[in-house]
């Protein structure tokens, strides 16, 4: 990094832009991800500069950035092309909500912005308290988080946190630690013996069809496609482990287990 705080800043993924603006550090920014939606006026705002396994590296260097943000070992590629071109990379890696709120307050300690960065991450947190606290005594539905349709994969790890705070039991709980969707794979069989109550899906930017979910061979029997509980979560809301999934995503998925048949 040439100089701190870091004055030109290129997003690889949604998470961080959105973070930067609620810090109102958004001026920094001279790049972003093609699914950054978030918010709205980002997408006038600021030129796109890459998918999520993918980049446009020469455009990425004419930008001069002296920070790029990325996620996870899908953009290992991309980070270490940059990285040999002399860029400042900073890879967050986290799948679960303790990594979303401390992606957050070291996205505000590397813009100069750590105060401010913890007043967001606090709030976040009292937020999740007091969501949590007013789930405790309610009937639990048994949840199942399609991610994928085929495969089928079942939610990670943030998403089965934010399932189980807005009061429901994610029947895949054990394997949404995996970070990788590979290892999160279900079957049609497994889920039909899961019994939910209510299916939840998010198909990764791709148009949700709840007709196709009905009807797959035997789930007619299932509690959450007899009774009409199969709702759709967008991507944006959800599958970015950012403040997104934290406020929207978390209120998407309380909406969808109050909603009664």
């Amino acid at each position: 990094m040439r100089s701190f705080p870091p004055q030109r800043i290129v997003c690889l993924t949604e998470e961080t832009v959105e973070t930067l603006y609620l810090l109102g550090e958004e001026d920094r920014i001279v790049g972003v991800s093609g699914y950054a939606v978030r918010p709205a006026r980002v997408r006038r705002e600021k030129p796109r500069v890459s998918a999520f396994t993918s980049a446009d590296i020469p455009k990425i260097l004419a930008l001069k950035p002296d920070l790029v943000f990325a996620f996870s070992d899908l953009q290992a590629d991309i980070a270490a092309e940059l990285i040999r071109a002399g860029v400042h990379v900073h890879a967050f890696n986290h799948r679960d909500v303790a990594g979303i709120l401390a992606m957050i307050r070291c996205v505000g300690a590397l813009v100069g912005a750590g105060e401010r960065a913890e007043r967001l991450a606090a709030s976040y947190e009292a937020r999740l308290d007091e969501v949590r606290e007013a789930t405790a005594t309610i009937a639990r539905p048994r949840v199942y988080f399609e991610e994928w349709e085929g495969p089928l994969i079942s939610g990670i790890g943030w998403v089965s946190e934010l399932v189980a705070i807005a009061g429901g039991d994610d029947v895949f709980a054990d394997l949404s630690g995996c970070a990788a969707a590979k290892d999160r794979i279900v079957t049609q069989e497994q889920v039909l013996a899961s019994m939910p109550d209510v299916i939840l899906a998010s198909w990764c930017g791709k148009k949700v069809v709840p007709e196709k979910i009905r009807a797959r061979d035997g789930w007619g029997a299932i509690p959450a496609v007899r009774d009409g509980r199969i709702f759709e979560i967008k991507s944006p809301l959800i599958l970015q482990p950012g403040p997104a999934a934290l406020t929207d995503g978390l209120d998407a998925i309380r909406r969808a287990l109050a909603l009664r048949p």
